[in-house]
This record gives structure tokens, C-alpha cells and sequence, in this order.
């Protein structure tokens, strides 16, 4: 029998069944013990052989071809019944369930269509051909055809079911790292930027002011004093520098977002698909809130095509325009079913949370789907202005420090 999970429902038909099987065959035995029956002790061993052979088949984590040796010497056994009990057509019913649960169609079909005769002959040849006769066993096949394929529907609507409530919980899981990493990834940013404001600039301020000591005092007699606390201000500044250095989000650390964006590529490379990253127009320094959004989109988009598409081509490309950075990824798989993307409000959760991680910084997402093409756009405005003054401001005033740090060394 199968062996997979099986609802309260299922778990029944299957007690009903074993209920059914034992009944037919204590009657056959029943009847065989009658006066005037014939052959009672092959009857009797063969019913008792017949049920020990089901029930030792029905245990659980039996192999396909085990399964199908029990199915035949279940198969068997009834045909050597239907030979000496009158009886034993009615066991036909039993096996019709099995074979219709077993075996694939049309095989499982061919089957009971075929024990059905059996059972027609076997009446006829014991009590005589009648219209009765004929029509039971039929019938009976009939009934449990019907209901065979309807537990087939039944089990594989909740094979879906499973699936479907296994992945939600997958993607719920997802989810939740994917925010739990955003909620950290904004708070270094923060961090970083708190920083650069306060400490970065206060450093690089106190090297200017004490510079400017030197410069219109140069005889005093603590000016080597004043050199070495503005030596000390250019270490600290530059290991505040490194500390902002190592905020800078996970996915991009140590490297572009080029890099960054190259690095997915390759890692979605497997067999039976290509990946390709293009970059188009002149590259230039994204806000490291966007940075961090396009690669987390760009991992997020890539996981879907390598985990549901089932795409052999994949092409990833960066696009800077003249106001506007584009982020495409488009694969040749399946497609994305359009009532996932009518659904509201975003789709599925992996589509809302890039969604979401897109509006933040103020973009868009598009997502064009049909099968043998998908593409997934975010698009982001290039206007950094705060924080291109920022580092502006930074890059002058270091540049002036080290400048002041060359000219005191020659």
C-alpha cells in the first residue's frame, strides 16, 4: 500500500479496505466449512494464505518491486480460489482497489477489466451463467473504478496541498532572513554614515586647524607638540575610514557592484544553463543603501530562476542611464503563472519583498512574464546629491590632510 502521509480520510479507505478484503475472505472460508461444499481444505489454505500474504504486504517502506511480486502472488493465490471456491469471485472487489492504487494507468484499468472476467467465468463455470452473474461483477468494477479514481484525485490534490503549504513555509522563512539581513544592513548603514558625519569630519577638521598652527606659528616651542597630536588626529582619521570601510554591506564587501552582481551570475551556472552579466553604459558610485538593494534583488530574482524556472539561458544586466540605474534579470523557463502576478498585492511573498525593498529607495519593479521569458526590472533614480556631497566633502577634506601630510614631510 502507499506509503506516504495519508489523511484521516485516506487512512479510512484504507481501514475500509482491509475490512473488506478479510470480510470476503472469512465468507469464502465460511461458506467452504458448509456441508456439501466442495474441496474444503484448499479452500481453507488458500484463504488463509490469501490473507496472510495481504496484510504482510501492507506494511509500510516496501519497495516498488516488492510491491509488485505481493500484487502478483496476491493475484495468484485468488485464481487458484476461483478454481475450487464458487465463492472466491467475490475477492475480485478487493483487488480492483489494489490494482487501480498500484499499478499505473492504463495498466491498472487493463487489470481490473481483466479480473472482472475472471470473476464472470468463475460464477459461470461453478453455479451457472445467469444475467446476474454477469452484470454483478461488472458492476461492482464499475463502482470501484469510480472510486479508485477518485481517491487518486483526492490524494493528489493533497500532494498539492503539501507542497504548496511547504513552500510558503519555505518562502516565509526566506522572507524573514531576507528582512532580518535588510534590518542589518540598514543599521550599519546608519551606522557608517553617523560616523563618516561626526568622527570623520571632526578628525579631518581638528588635521586642518592644527596645520593651520603650524603654519602661522612655526618658531613656537610646542610645535612639535602640535605635529604630533595632528599626527595622531590623520591615524585615527584614517582608522575611522577603515571602520566605515567594514560597514559597508556583506554582499559587497571587498569588492564592486560589479562584483558583486558577477558573483551571482556565476553562482547560478549549473548543468543544462548558462549565465551571462552585462553592464551597460558608464558605471559610476551608487548610494550603499541602492548598492545593497540591487545586489539583495538580484540574489532574490536569481534564486527563483534557479529553483523554479527550470531555464537553460539566464542574463543579468546592469544598465546606467542618464537619471535612472536599471537591474534586469531575464531567464528562457516556465514563466511565472499570471494569477501569481494578479494576485494581490505583490504576488508571492519573494515578489512583494523585492517590491518592497525597491519602493524604499524610492524605484520601481516591473515583472514581464510568459512561458520562454521572464524578466524582473528594478529601476532606481540616480539622484545621490546628499550623498555625493557627503563624500565630496569627505575626498576634499582628506585630500587637503594628505596634501598638508606630504608638504610637512618634505
Amino acid at each position: 500500500m502507499h506509503s506516504s502521509p495519508l489523511t484521516p480520510v485516506f487512512t479510512a479507505l484504507r481501514l475500509g479496505l482491509h475490512v473488506l478484503v478479510t470480510a470476503l475472505a472469512v465468507l469464502i472460508a465460511v461458506r467452504a466449512l458448509l456441508p456439501g461444499a466442495a474441496h474444503p481444505a484448499a479452500v481453507l489454505t488458500l484463504t488463509v494464505v490469501f490473507l496472510v500474504t495481504y496484510f504482510a504486504g501492507v506494511l509500510p517502506g516496501s519497495s516498488p518491486r516488492a510491491i509488485g511480486l505481493w500484487l502478483l502472488a496476491l493475484t495468484v493465490l485468488w485464481l487458484g480460489l476461483v478454481v475450487v471456491a464458487p465463492d472466491a469471485g467475490y475477492l475480485a472487489f478487493g483487488l480492483f482497489f489494489l490494482y487501480l492504487h498500484l499499478l499505473p494507468r492504463p495498466w491498472s484499468l487493463l487489470a481490473v477489466a481483466s479480473a472482472d472476467a475472471v470473476a464472470v467465468v468463475g460464477f459461470g463455470l461453478h453455479r451457472g451463467w445467469s444475467v446476474a452473474g454477469v452484470i454483478g461483477p461488472i458492476l461492482g468494477a464499475a463502482v470501484a473504478v469510480g472510486i479508485g479514481l477518485g481517491y487518486q484525485a483526492l490524494f493528489g490534490e493533497s500532494a498539492d496541498r503539501q507542497r504548496l503549504i511547504d513552500e510558503l513555509l519555505s518562502t516565509r522563512a526566506t522572507l524573514a532572513d531576507q528582512e532580518r539581513t535588510a534590518g542589518k544592513l540598514a543599521e550599519r548603514e546608519r551606522l557608517a554614515q553617523e560616523i563618516h558625519d561626526t568622527v570623520a569630519q571632526g578628525l579631518s577638521s581638528i588635521q586642518l586647524l592644527l596645520h593651520a598652527v603650524e603654519q602661522a606659528a612655526p618658531d613656537h616651542p610646542a610645535l612639535h607638540r602640535i605635529r604630533l597630536a595632528r599626527e595622531t588626529a590623520a591615524e585615527n582619521l584614517a582608522e575611522t575610514r577603515r571602520l566605515i570601510a567594514e560597514l559597508t554591506p556583506a554582499a559587497l564587501e571587498g569588492q564592486s557592484l560589479a562584483q558583486a552582481l558577477e558573483r551571482i551570475c556565476l553562482r547560478a551556472e549549473g548543468p543544462g544553463r548558462t549565465t551571462q552579466m552585462v553592464i551597460e553604459g558608464v558605471p559610476e558610485r551608487l548610494p550603499m543603501p541602492v548598492e545593497a538593494a540591487l545586489v539583495r534583488i538580484a540574489q532574490g530574482a536569481v534564486s527563483n530562476v534557479v529553483r523554479h524556472a527550470g531555464a537553460s539561458r539566464m542574463r543579468l544586466t546592469l544598465t546606467y542611464a542618464d537619471t535612472d540605474v536599471y537591474l534586469d534579470v531575464v531567464d528562457d523557463g516556465m514563466g511565472i503563472d499570471p494569477a501569481v502576478l494578479e494576485r494581490a498585492p505583490s504576488g508571492t511573498f519573494g515578489l512583494a519583498a523585492m517590491r518592497s525593498r525597491v519602493e524604499q529607495q524610492g524605484g520601481t519593479l516591473a515583472v514581464e512574464s510568459e512561458p520562454g521569458h521572464t524578466a524582473v526590472t528594478a529601476a532606481f533614480p540616480l539622484d545621490s546629491g546628499p550623498v555625493e556631497s557627503n563624500s565630496t566633502a569627505s575626498l576634499s577634506n582628506s585630500d587637503e590632510s594628505d596634501s598638508i601630510d606630504q608638504r610637512d614631510r618634505s
